[in-house]
This record gives C-alpha cells, sequence and structure tokens, in this order.
C-alpha cells in the first residue's frame, strides 16, 4: 500500500471516528456541565429528519443509539408542551435509545452525576443511567414539580480513568418516541465521608454541605436517589432507604437553617433518611436537629420522627412558609458499637398554590454529641 493511499483511509478512518478522539485520556474533568451536557449544541439541519437525529455521532460530544429527538422548549405538535427550564434544546429517548459519552475522572473517587429528567407521556416511564459499569433505573413517572424542573443525582465510583456514561430509555411504548427528556447533564467529584467529621460530633456531613452538583441558573432542588437504586450515595455519609427520594436544597435557591444546603422531606413516610455512627454501649448521647420550611410555598403542620437505639422524638414544626425553623434534641443510650439514626417526615405535603409540586420539611445541622 502506497504511503499516500494510507494517509487518505487514515483520514476518512479519523474523520468518521471524531467522537472516538474526545474519548482519549486526559486530564480529569472539572466539577460542571458535561461538554454539551445542556445539549445547546445541536446536529446540522441535514443530520435531522424532522426531530429525529440521523447518525451516531450527529449530536456534539454524545455517542446515540436509537430514536434520539432533538428539541425544543415549548409547545409540540400532537398537543404536548415540553418544558426545558435550564436552556432551549434537550434530548428526548425514544424506545430503548440512549445517549453516551466518555469522560475523563480520576480512578478510585466517587463522582456524582446530576442531570434534569422528566417524562413525556402518560405511560409508565424510566431512566437508565450506566457510569463505569454500574447502572441504576430511576423510575421517572412520578413528578415532583410541575415545571419541567424535576433534577436527580447519580453517584458512582470510578474503577478506570475513562468512563462511558451513559443515559438509556429501557421501555417500549406504542409510541416509539415516547421516552424520558434531558435537558442538562453536571459531573462533580465527592469528597470522601471520613472528611466530613467535626470536632465532637459523631455525624459525618451532619450539615449537608457536601452534596451533588446544583445548577446555578435554575434548581428546584435535586433527587437524591434511595439506595436501591443507587447504592452510592451522593449525599457523603447518608443514605437514603426508602422508596423515594430525598431532595437536596441549597441557600442560592431555598432558606436553609444554616450554611449552604439541606435537605427536604418530600415523600412523607415512604422518604427516610439515614446513617450508621459509632457509639460506646451504654454511653449516654443527645442528638440534635433542625427543621423548618425551604420558603418554596410548602405550608401546614410539618412532623419529623427521629430514631435513635429504641428511643424516638416526634418534632412538630407549624409552616408558614415564611422559611422559620424548630430544634430537637433527642437522648438516647448507645445499645451497641454501632447506632443508626433516622429522620422521616409523618405528614405528605404539596405547595400552597401548586398541588402537583411534592415539598416537606427541611432538615439540617444534625449532631450526635456525648451526653
Amino acid at each position: 500500500m502506497s504511503s499516500l493511499l494510507f494517509i487518505m483511509l487514515y483520514l476518512a478512518h479519523f474523520s468518521c471516528q471524531t467522537y472516538a478522539a474526545d474519548a482519549a485520556p486526559g486530564v480529569p474533568i472539572g466539577d460542571g456541565m458535561l461538554p454539551n451536557g445542556h445539549f445547546e449544541l445541536g446536529p446540522k439541519p441535514s443530520q435531522l429528519k424532522k426531530t429525529v437525529i440521523t447518525g451516531k455521532y450527529s449530536l456534539p460530544k454524545w455517542e446515540i443509539e436509537g430514536i434520539v429527538e432533538y428539541v425544543s422548549g415549548g409547545p409540540q405538535p400532537g398537543g404536548f408542551y415540553f418544558a426545558v427550564p435550564r436552556g432551549t434544546h434537550a434530548a428526548r429517548l425514544g424506545n430503548e435509545a440512549s445517549i453516551s459519552q466518555y469522560v475523563n475522572v480520576e480512578a478510585g473517587a466517587t463522582y456524582s452525576l446530576t442531570f434534569s429528567a422528566t417524562r413525556t407521556c402518560a405511560q409508565d416511564e424510566k431512566l437508565m443511567v450506566n457510569a463505569d459499569g454500574q447502572s441504576g433505573e430511576l423510575p421517572i413517572q412520578t413528578l415532583y414539580s410541575t415545571d419541567g424542573g424535576d433534577t436527580y443525582a447519580y453517584a458512582f465510583k470510578a474503577i478506570r480513568s475513562l468512563v462511558k456514561v451513559t443515559f438509556h430509555n429501557p421501555g417500549i411504548q406504542e409510541d416509539p418516541t415516547c421516552g424520558p427528556l434531558l435537558d442538562a447533564i453536571a459531573i462533580k467529584k465527592m469528597i470522601p465521608p471520613e472528611f466530613h467529621i467535626y470536632a465532637g460530633n459523631l455525624v459525618k456531613n451532619g450539615d449537608f454541605e457536601t452534596g451533588p452538583y446544583v445548577f446555578k441558573n435554575f434548581s428546584t432542588g435535586v433527587l437524591v436517589l434511595p439506595k436501591i437504586h443507587d447504592i452510592i450515595s451522593p449525599l457523603p455519609g447518608w443514605i437514603v432507604e426508602s422508596l423515594k427520594p430525598v431532595k437536596y436544597v441549597d441557600s442560592m435557591h431555598f432558606r436553609v437553617p444554616s450554611g449552604l444546603a439541606a435537605v427536604e422531606l418530600v415523600g412523607g413516610r415512604e422518604t427516610a433518611i439515614a446513617q450508621i455512627i459509632r457509639t460506646f454501649p451504654n454511653k449516654l448521647y443527645r442528638l440534635t436537629f433542625v427543621i423548618g420550611d425551604a420558603k418554596n410555598g410548602c405550608h401546614g403542620s410539618m412532623m419529623v420522627e427521629a430514631f435513635a437505639a429504641g428511643e424516638t422524638l416526634k418534632l412538630k414544626h407549624e409552616s408558614q412558609g415564611k422559611g422559620e425553623f424548630t430544634t430537637g434534641i433527642l437522648k438516647f443510650k448507645a445499645t451497641s458499637t454501632r447506632t443508626r439514626i433516622t429522620f422521616y417526615s409523618t405528614y405528605y405535603h404539596t405547595k400552597l398554590n401548586d398541588y402537583g409540586h411534592f415539598c416537606g420539611p427541611v432538615l439540617d445541622d444534625v449532631k450526635v454529641w456525648f451526653y
């Protein structure tokens, strides 16, 4: 084979594999949006058949499989309306469709993906997230906000320095285009939970200062999945041991008791968050915590139940929606070297002016001290 022919074949192969070039190992990505994670860079007009993307690498920085639509927010044909609150464009995954991207990370570190995902049809919809061989299936049939702002977090531990992140719609609907809408995808490196212990306090990350990435321009909070869907928590030190997620809320968009963030118990008795702490048997301890409302339209009689070593405290808070808070104290005697502390909301709540938007009491400043 002549040198000229070899070069021509190489260039042809390279031009067809521009995505593979982006997948070369390199410097670990920083916290923030994935390349074209907001989907504002779209396919060329020649790579679109109406809204359906044609070509595996036609969506810049992404690899696609199956029916993937490139849509704009607003009214749609057939009477649909797609809410895209963080930009103009989004990707819609049809039956068995997926989008993927290779990401440079630090091997051995834990990362959290934050992404906006909303169902678009009446059928039961799910979203499969896969990162470095670890996967979780999100049931997104329940809408926690009515403005298209449902945002989820999914954490994974990087086994290698180059990981493939995939979002897949495993559903098979009568309408092949029906499926989840993705409009923003970001990543954040998580600090190990052992770095979240403060002098005298036995609780790790009890102030919830470390959590998933939060979008700056628009946020309705970030839903942290139950451990049955994501065994590695985006809230270092904490376990969501329930059927429904908890919501991570930040001080930029919500009222929190102190610091930068807190968690909102949005699923009533179906939402529980817990942590296992080290204790000495027969020693006395004091658990303190703060509850309130996030000044987000949530109101009414709130109650959070706390459990530790067989002891229970039901802490009431009458919310006027003004961002006020109440402190609770639970004294307990440890019965073993490990003690589980658990919190859940007794009642279900929705916003005063929007009964389709789930909300609940905010939990913050969890501390356990020797008594």
